[in-house]
Order: structure tokens, then C-alpha cells, then sequence
């Protein structure tokens, strides 16, 4: 009989165990099978129709937000109409209600524009103005518009005559508001910095909307060159935005009612330095004419305000009737005139006559004669309003599923474009 094997320390009895626990060892792993997750990330699509500086601040913000943008543009080139036919002023803000949209976003946009531009090489310069008191009577008005000024957070001081001469040697009055933080830029240089910033995405002039609907959760709109489709309409239409929206389904309140603003050039440009603003009379509503040197040295006079005969009428020739009878058949048109009957016809003639245009301009700067001024190019405002005949004040914005409107955006909607945008992009 063969001897007994000896164990080691530790060593189990037995070779079947041992050879299991070898088997078990050379057996691999059991793999387990992953599955991979992939992440789909769904991009938002927008249709922005009009394609001035509103427009084109609205694409850019949206789009730095990840939405990929679709911009609207009926005419040949951007910011072709209230863009690039005023005055190329950068507001401050002291006109406005304390707390309304107007006073929040010109406030907040005269910093934001004034840093867009100095950001992008666009051209500005922050000036200051003058809004001046002429005789006693509108040194009430002034130490209002002093106060209103104080609530927005709008830097500005009352200063006597002789101060104000200081600023504008040839500036007539009793009394002034001087306010720092308004400029002057070039709003369309602004366009086309925007433009670049949407380098990628979908920029299409010559694009009117014909027809706009509603198809299930996307919204198509129909140009000349096919259908374009989005999940989100906003609608920054300026002059014609109002027909926008009803072709989206919408009913406004307010009716767009173009008023014309004519200027002319001054040609002895040493009589201005800066701006120069008369006290706005609050029972009117426009400012009144004003003096505003420009970045090339030129010097602006104006506007008046007069109403346009057709919607982008730049001139007494351009007359649209079907917007005549458009204007006419508004119950809110007759009840502004009977109300500024007086101030209407004075507008006119003051359209008509160099000569009462210049007057205007000499209470401000009384050596400005009729000789001193030659036609510059009119703007149109787009301009809100109510079937009771007044105005609408505010910037107005009114919102449906997937849409956006901009009903009521004219001065001073160019300051305040980059902040209307982050307005509108925090409701779609």
C-alpha cells in the first residue's frame, strides 16, 4: 500500500477540489453589456420677421441662447426704414414714466448700446445735450422733466443761462436741463455688426410674409421664395407691424398711424456743438424740433410731424390709397385730429414753409435763418394707436402661442434694441 501523501499547512484534502478551484480561476469574467446613451439635443427653431435694428437684435440674442434664427427682411437691405431714417441719437432715458418700459429699457440700453458699439467698432460718442427753457413760463415744465429725470436714474442737472452757454455759445434761454449720458452713433453700422454676429443663420431680404398659420406645434410662414417654418414667431414689422399680426390670427387693439418726420441740414454747422432740445409740452405728442450735430460733424434739424399718406412714405408725393383709406376708416384717426386740430395744421404748414421751419429752430438758436438750411432725408414713425385716438405711450408687445408681436416700438426703440431683445427672449 503506497504510503499517505503528506498536506502542507493550509493545504485541503482531495484533487477534485483543487482542480475546481483551478477550472474556476481559468474561467473569464462574465461581461456585462452596456448599453450606450446617447443625448439628443433639440434645437429651437425662430422666424423673426423685419430685419431693422429690433429685428436683428432679437435673432442675436436668441441665437447666442443656442436657437437657430430665420430673419425676415421684405426690403433689399437691413434697417432700411425707421432704422436707418432718424436721428441716431443714443437716449438717456428722462422723458419717460418712471417704471415703464420705456424708461427701464433706455435707461438700461444707452449702457448696453454704448458698450455694443464701443465692443464691435462701431462709431459713438456720448455728447450730453441740452434741453432748454426759452422763456419762464417753461421753467415748470423743465424742473418736472429735472425730477422725472432724477426717478429714471438718468444723470442730468439744471443749469442757469449763463452755464448753458458754456455748452452752446449761440443757445437762447432762461434756463437748461444738461444731460450726460446722451450720445450719438450710427445705427446702421449697428445692423450690419448685428449681421455679422448672425454669420450662420438664415438672413433672407427680399422676404415679405405672405400668409402666416398655425400647423400643429409649428408656425409657417409663406414668403415670395417658399415656406419657412419655426417653432416660435416673433414679429418685429415696424411699419407694417400691425398687418403682421393679423395675418397670424391676432386682433390688435392699436392700429399702426405713419407720421412723417421731415429734417433738414443746418450749413453753418459752427452754430451747434452737440444737441440742443426744446422742453417737450406734455398735452402734445412728439418732442418738437431739435438740433443734433452727428459723428461726421453735420448738423440735423428736426423733426417735424406730419402724417405720412402711405406707410413708408418719405415724401408728400408717396400716397398709398389703400393706406389712406386704412388711416381714414380708423375711428381713433378722427378723434386725434379733432383733438390737435391746431397742432396739425401748424405741422403742415411748418412741412410747407422753410421759413416757418426755421423760426421753429430760432427759439432754440436764434441766429438760424431760412438760408441756413437745406432738405435732408424725412423719417417715418410707426406709431400705435388706440381706436379712442390716443397714442399708445409704451412699447408695446403683445404675446400668443408660439408668437411674439412688437406692436409699438418707435423712439426710443434703437437705444433700448438690445434690451426689448432680452425682453422678448425671455417670453418665448
Amino acid at each position: 500500500m503506497a504510503p499517505a501523501r503528506r498536506r502542507l499547512p493550509g493545504q485541503r484534502a482531495g484533487r477534485g477540489g483543487d482542480r475546481r478551484r483551478r477550472a474556476a480561476h481559468a474561467r473569464p469574467a462574465p461581461v456585462t453589456k452596456r448599453r450606450r446613451k446617447l443625448d439628443f439635443v433639440t434645437v429651437r427653431t425662430v422666424v423673426v420677421i423685419g430685419g431693422g435694428i429690433v429685428g436683428l437684435a432679437v435673432a442675436a440674442e436668441l441665437a447666442s441662447r443656442g436657437d437657430r434664427v430665420t430673419v425676415l427682411e421684405k426690403e433689399s437691405r437691413w434697417g432700411a426704414h425707421q432704422t436707418g431714417h432718424n436721428s441716431n441719437v443714443v437716449h438717456a432715458g428722462l422723458y419717460y414714466k418712471p417704471g415703464s418700459l420705456k424708461a427701464r429699457m433706455s435707461v438700461a440700453g444707452n449702457a448696453s448700446m454704448v458698450a455694443f458699439a464701443q465692443e464691435h467698432g462701431v462709431p459713438v460718442e456720448v455728447c450730453g445735450k441740452l434741453v432748454v427753457a426759452t422763456s419762464a413760463d417753461e421753467l415748470p415744465r423743465l424742473h418736472a422733466l429735472a425730477s422725472r429725470a432724477e426717478a429714471n436714474g438718468v444723470p442730468a442737472k439744471l443749469i442757469s443761462s449763463e452755464e448753458a452757454l458754456e455748452y452752446e455759445p449761440e443757445v437762447a434761454c432762461v434756463a437748461a436741463l444738461r444731460v450726460e449720458s446722451t450720445g450719438i452713433i450710427d445705427y446702421s453700422a449697428v445692423c450690419a455688426a448685428l449681421v455679422r454676429l448672425l454669420d450662420g443663420h438664415d438672413l433672407r431680404l427680399r422676404s415679405p410674409a405672405l400668409a402666416i398659420r398655425t400647423v400643429g406645434s409649428r408656425v409657417e410662414v409663406a414668403t415670395p421664395q417658399g415656406v419657412v417654418r419655426g417653432d416660435v414667431l416673433v414679429n418685429c414689422a415696424g411699419l407694417q407691424s400691425d398687418r403682421i399680426a393679423r395675418l397670424a390670427g391676432l386682433t390688435p387693439a392699436a392700429r399702426i398711424v405713419p407720421f412723417r418726420g421731415e429734417y433738414y441740414e443746418l450749413r453753418r454747422t459752427s452754430l451747434v456743438r452737440g444737441l440742443i432740445y426744446p422742453v417737450p409740452d406734455p398735452t402734445l405728442p412728439f418732442l418738437g424740433v431739435h438740433l443734433t450735430r452727428m459723428l461726421d460733424g453735420s448738423v440735423h434739424c428736426g423733426p417735424n410731424a406730419v402724417l405720412a399718406l402711405r406707410r413708408e412714405g418719405y415724401r408728400w408725393r408717396d400716397v398709398s390709397f389703400s393706406d389712406v383709406l386704412d388711416v381714414a376708416r380708423f375711428p381713433g384717426t378722427w378723434r386725434l385730429a379733432r383733438k390737435f386740430a391746431r397742432t396739425g395744421a401748424d405741422e403742415v404748414l411748418r412741412s410747407l414753409s422753410r421759413r416757418r421751419f426755421a423760426a421753429s429752430l430760432a427759439r432754440l438758436v436764434p441766429a438760424v435763418q431760412e438760408s441756413d438750411l437745406v432738405r435732408a432725408e424725412s423719417g417715418v414713425r410707426a406709431q400705435a394707436m388706440l381706436p379712442d385716438g390716443s397714442l399708445v405711450d409704451d412699447f408695446l408687445i403683445e404675446s400668443a402661442p408660439r408668437q411674439v408681436h412688437v406692436l409699438n416700438a418707435p423712439s426710443p426703440a434703437a437705444t433700448s434694441a438690445l434690451e426689448i431683445a432680452r425682453h422678448i427672449a425671455s417670453l418665448t
